[in-house]
């Protein structure tokens, strides 16, 4: 039964696991209300928090962009100007309390202050791919999950029944149970999950996925970690990271090719693709959430500048509706 408790709590995390609320529907689909009930009906509701990557921290920095993006993305944000960043990191799911040692997503969500007052969003995982292909597996795992009154627990047969039909949510699952947490937020790489568009000044369109890769490189807790280490250290370790000096992340694009998916997040592309390096974020400093910069910030990922476009990926067009709809309801104390 434990065994099936931890892989339970291991596909619900891997689907939870975008920096604001929800990332799971499509036109036609599950809605964004049923979305936010799912997830309420799941962990509860913590008035005014976020009902998703509920734990978390915020960060300040600054992002210098490369010339070598240019030949790809007309976007100011590459113009090799530093751009302010409020930054926010976090754990997958809605409980304010997850350890930091649950095998669970960690999310890094950027906002970028451009010129003339416009902004950037973007909003990244530590894992490559996302957990499901359409919302609809999203309600379907809730649905399964809902602890059950008397036990607290899953239904394991309904659990069961789940990953029989639900093969999107396997992939994801798989790698998260496979790659343990990392020891610090500085020591893990984040992934757009997501393929956008980028878009020179000849208008010329090239599909890319990026990730960021940290400068202090890819650390991970051990076994014996996972067992040892306190339920909070995150937050602290990433303060005191800040405080020795700044810490960085390459921010990397692969540059799709004919017949890359553009529209499922949970398949990967081909090794091999081209890899640019088209900036570098720097994070001075880090700082609780609540009252700072972050806390307040809905980082929608379809906020995005000239030179930079979403594709057809029904689960990323989803994500503005179902954040605003979460948004609201967290300004309104609920």
């Amino acid at each position: 039964m434990q065994r099936r408790n931890n892989r339970t709590q291991i596909i619900l995390a891997s689907l939870l696991v975008v920096a604001s609320p929800l990332s799971i529907a499509a036109p036609g689909d599950a809605t964004p209300d049923q979305a936010v009930s799912a997830i309420e009906g799941t962990f509860g509701v913590v008035p005014g928090q976020r009902r998703n990557h509920t734990k978390g921290m915020c960060a300040l920095g600054e992002f210098v962009g490369s010339a070598a993006a240019q030949a790809y993305s007309s976007s100011v944000l590459f113009s090799g100007k530093p751009v302010p960043v409020v930054a926010r990191f976090s754990l997958s799911g809605g409980n304010p309390k997850a350890p930091d040692t649950a095998k669970s997503a960690r999310g890094m969500a950027l906002e970028f202050k451009l010129p003339d007052g416009k902004l950037q969003h973007i909003t990244m995982l530590n894992v490559p791919m996302f957990g499901a292909m359409t919302p609809q597996t999203f309600v379907d795992l809730m649905t399964a999950a809902k602890p059950d009154p008397a036990t607290r627990a899953p239904d394991p047969e309904k659990m069961k029944a789940f990953r029989a039909t639900h093969p999107d949510a396997q992939p994801q699952t798989e790698y998260m149970g496979k790659n343990n947490p990392p020891v610090s937020y500085a020591n893990s790489d984040y992934f757009g999950i997501h393929t956008f568009k980028f878009i020179n000044s000849k208008k010329e369109t090239t599909m890319v996925r990026w990730r960021f890769v940290p400068q202090d490189g890819v650390k991970r807790l051990t076994d014996e970690e996972l067992k040892s280490s306190p339920p909070d250290f995150l937050e602290q370790a990433l303060i005191d990271r800040t405080k020795k000096g700044p810490a960085r992340w390459d921010m990397i694009v692969s540059i799709g090719q004919a017949g890359d998916s553009e529209d499922n997040p949970t398949v990967l592309w081909p090794e091999g693709r081209k890899q640019v390096n088209v900036g570098t974020l720097t994070i001075t400093s880090a700082m609780a959430q609540q009252g700072a910069a972050c806390e307040k910030i809905n980082y929608d990922p379809l906020v995005m500048s000239d030179g930079m476009a979403p594709t057809n990926d029904p689960i990323l067009l989803f994500r503005s509706p179902s954040y605003a709809l979460s948004f609201a309801k967290r300004l309104g104390g609920n």
